[in-house]
């Protein structure tokens, strides 16, 4: 299938590089009010999941997954929902374990290759629909294609799926987002991070050690001695290479666009397969230039983001 070839996204001109195109929708876009409904559902292992359900009684639903230390409620993903819900979908957005303001129960939290728990919310919700669609952002969109191409037997509900911003080699992306030029969205990472580490070794504290923590300076650090022991990965790069979507791709069955712009200071240059996107029947690519990480602000204040158009016309869309 050959690459998406579109019109590049237009930016507005004040948000010049990849840096203002990340940092200002991030910090300033305003939150976008919708009349969610909360529902809590237990897992297998005995912790919990929030979600927020907006529902109009719709025959179709997108399931809309968010990044790195987000939640249900961050602005990106409010718009992406008013996006779907005012267009005549249900909408779920679900928050990852001690995301949605609460500590879970469990030792574990949440990672980028956590496919158990977007399987059990996307079981949980779709026995009322004929349709599902997935959406997700960043780490979310990592999920995604990872559920999407793991052997696991899915729901044939699953139409279609958008990833946004995507790390699709973590690794590689790890290693970039804690360079000289963008260490200060690791540093802010790593500040909440840490500190839900802390308040999870209150809770289990034979789990989890809080001996090494002041010696992680990095994200790959964290991974090394927190995310990949904490759930089953001999270390960070056993977790990266294991749960890697850029592995998975070949094997997605479903029709899904990656959304991943070029100036992304978040993404290496493996999350721009463009060989590999030339070779695979199911996965659409779409690299524009400008886009920021999470951003495509759109270049007037009442429009809707580039991406939640994008999404919506690949999902509404005949391919």
């Amino acid at each position: 299938m050959p690459l998406i070839k579109k019109t590049d996204y237009d930016y507005p001109k004040w948000l010049f590089n990849g840096h203002l195109q990340t940092i200002v929708p991030g910090l300033f876009r305003p939150p976008v009010p919708l009349p969610f409904e909360r529902e809590r559902v237990n897992t297998p292992d005995g912790d919990f999941l929030d979600l927020d359900w907006l529902r109009q009684g719709a025959s179709a639903l997108v399931i809309i997954s968010h990044g790195l230390e987000g939640n249900s409620r961050r602005p990106y993903m409010t718009g992406m929902a008013r996006q779907f819900f005012t267009n005549g979908f249900d909408v779920l957005n679900w928050n990852y374990r001690g995301c949605s303001g609460e500590l879970n129960n469990t030792p574990i939290f949440y990672h980028s290759g956590a496919t158990y728990d977007l399987h059990h919310v996307i079981n949980h919700a779709q026995t009322a629909y004929d349709a599902v669609y997935l959406v997700g952002f960043s780490l979310g969109g990592n999920l995604t294609l990872k559920y999407l191409g793991e052997s696991r037997p899915k729901t044939p509900k699953i139409q279609k799926a958008v990833g946004i911003s995507v790390p699709l080699h973590l690794e590689s992306s790890c290693i970039k987002i804690s360079s000289r030029e963008n260490i200060v969205y690791a540093k802010r990472f790593l500040k909440t991070l840490k500190e839900k580490v802390v308040r999870k070794a209150q809770k289990f504290p034979d789990d989890i050690p809080l001996g090494i923590l002041r010696k992680i300076k990095t994200l790959q650090d964290f991974d090394d001695h927190y995310t990949g022991p904490l759930h089953g990965f001999e270390d960070a790069h056993d977790y990266y290479e294991q749960n890697s979507s850029l592995y998975f791709l070949e094997n997605v069955q479903v029709p899904a666009l990656i959304l991943n712009a070029q100036n992304d200071p978040f993404l290496s240059e493996k999350c721009f397969p463009v060989s590999l996107g030339r070779k695979l029947d199911r996965v659409w690519m779409d690299f524009p230039k400008y886009g920021g990480h999470v951003g495509f602000s759109p270049r007037k204040k009442e429009d809707i983001y580039w991406s939640e158009k994008r999404a919506f016309e690949f999902i509404t869309g005949n391919l």
